[in-house]
């Protein structure tokens, strides 16, 4: 019984260590990950940053835009810490729009198509914001395909200046520094001449009216994007809208050498800045206009916006006053070939992205459905947007916080993978079962008329007898005899089947004596026979 017992602690032992390592590992790797790295493009960091790059990568100024306060939108603000799995989850999910922007993170194959469902089927509203690939699992359910290397565009960028500097010193051309003329819900390639070259007037944006006009948009080493003739979700009534286009000779830096003439830049001429893909016609239930308080079916309409940038929406462009801070105009020198001015006949003024952002957001909500009660409608608030955080490298401490908070998510919301972990927990439980030894059927007999006694100690002249008598046990036991069939064998099948010489000797010796160090060698025998009988 002693090796048994060591055994089971020996086991025990391996099992914590192995559960300490994992641990260990769960707690560590995170934070060695996360070590040395600033969150960027987070609606909750850096807002008291005494580092001015650190802040204006972030998205506290949008959220503050869009959130309660005078002044600002008054939707509700809210942020998920685990993944967009569970967006078809969420309540009211029509009246709802996810931002992702900079998802430093891939979004893999699972949260793609919850995004897509949610979008096409409950209705939602989503944003992404990306200069590289780490969105086009996504973006191929719609048909969009991001190119993973920055954009550079002759003939539509902008200048800046050092602020440092007085008078403020021009800088060098970055063609890389793009900007945009962007319709709101419109696609730029049905737009009329006209249109195009009308820009958005404050009352026209104020009344909430967005046809016909355009709005200057500022981007920062975007990437392009490739509206694909096909699409996976092979839904009918999608509408496909290009928001804002790149001009015809902007072309994809592959090679990293800036040069437009190498052949491994690919130009294609279409290469768009932001899209929007609408697909009206969705049924979801909310109040009804004119009906009871009571959930009713109303049509709404699923919309998704694809942008080929994720600077567009930081502290940096957000705001006029902060990027006038950093050394960027509300205007062009319509003497150079890249001013957009050149497009447009009014309202040609940069006012900061919020301006058009805002009026974006207010386009993609149901605050337009007829359908939809005025009792929802008239409160913002009753409206929310989601900043998916998860995407982003967080601090070194929650780190392991929040990436445990995506893995469980994960496995909790998907039903393949639950059952897979639900059958790897059966397993370990079968394997533990099969290593834990089998222990020996004991028959335990208490008198408890006699608890009181001390037990007699033993007399060391029995040592021998009581040796000998344990190996007949259990040389009786092995082959499975009762007590009578043991003894109507003879001594020479006995010691047959015993077969080891010391042990014969032990049984049938009487004038061999023993120390008690042999006696407990012998006993190291007994235990060790019949495991290679």
């Amino acid at each position: 019984m002693a090796e048994d017992e060591d055994g089971n602690r020996m086991f025990g032992m391996i099992t914590a260590a192995a559960v300490g390592f994992i641990l260990l590992l769960v707690l560590v790797l995170p934070m060695a990950f996360s070590a040395g790295k600033d969150p960027v493009y987070s609606a909750y960091v850096g807002e008291t940053s005494d580092n001015d790059a650190l802040r204006l990568a972030q998205l506290t100024e949008m959220r503050h835009s869009l959130g309660p306060g005078v002044g600002n939108e008054g939707y509700t603000i809210r942020n998920t810490m685990s993944t967009p799995m569970l967006v078809n989850d969420w309540q009211d999910p029509h009246r709802t729009v996810l931002v992702i922007v900079s998802p430093e993170k891939p979004i893999d194959e699972t949260e793609a198509v919850a995004i897509h469902d949610f979008v096409t089927m409950k209705g939602g509203k989503v944003i992404i914001a990306a200069d590289n690939t780490n969105a086009n699992r996504v973006a191929s359910k719609f048909g969009i395909t991001y190119f993973d290397e920055p954009m550079l565009d002759e003939n539509q960028h902008w200048y800046e200046v050092d602020p440092e500097t007085d008078p403020p010193i021009e800088l060098p051309s970055n063609w890389k520094n793009v900007w945009g003329l962007a319709a709101i819900n419109e696609s730029v390639l049905t737009m009329s001449d006209s249109s195009m070259r009308t820009g958005c007037g404050n009352n026209q944006l104020t009344q909430h009216f967005y046809q016909g006009c355009r709005i200057p948009v500022m981007f920062r080493q975007p990437t392009g994007m490739k509206v694909e003739n096909y699409s996976e979700d092979n839904i009918a009534n999608r509408v496909v809208k290009i928001l804002a286009a790149a001009s015809p000779s902007a072309f994809i830096d592959i090679a990293g050498d800036g040069d437009s003439g190498n052949t491994q830049n690919p130009a294609p001429g279409d290469l768009a800045l932001a899209v929007r893909i609408d697909y009206p016609g969705i049924t979801a239930l909310d109040q009804r206009a004119g009906g009871k308080r009571t959930l009713s079916e109303i049509r709404v309409t699923g919309s998704i916006v694809f942008v080929a940038d994720d600077t567009a929406f930081s502290n940096r462009l957000w705001s006029f006053e902060e990027a006038k801070a950093t050394g960027m105009a509300e205007d062009c020198d319509v003497s150079r070939p890249s001013c957009w001015r050149h497009q447009m006949s009014s309202n040609h003024q940069w006012q900061g992205n919020e301006l058009y952002f805002r009026s974006l957001i207010y386009s993609m909500m149901e605050l337009d459905n007829q359908e939809l009660s005025t009792t929802v409608t008239m409160t913002h608030s009753k409206f929310l947007i989601v900043f998916d955080e998860s995407r982003h490298v967080t601090g070194v401490m929650s780190a392991p916080f929040t990436d445990a908070m995506a893995t469980i998510v994960m496995l909790t919301s998907n039903a393949f993978l639950k059952w897979l972990v639900i059958l790897n927990l059966l397993l370990l439980l079968l394997v533990a079962i099969m290593v834990v030894p089998e222990k020996t059927n004991w028959r335990h007999v208490f008198d408890l008329t006699r608890f009181r006694e001390r037990p007699e100690k033993v007399d060391p002249h029995t040592y021998k007898q009581r040796v000998r008598e344990s190996l007949m046990t259990k040389v009786r036991v092995f082959y499975d005899f009762t007590r009578d069939e043991m003894a109507l064998k003879s001594p020479a099948e006995v010691q047959t089947m015993i077969s080891d010489p010391r042990l014969v000797e032990l049984a049938y010796s009487q004038n061999r004596t023993y120390s008690p160090k042999e006696l407990r060698q012998l006993l190291q025998t007994i235990r060790r026979w019949g495991k290679n009988n």
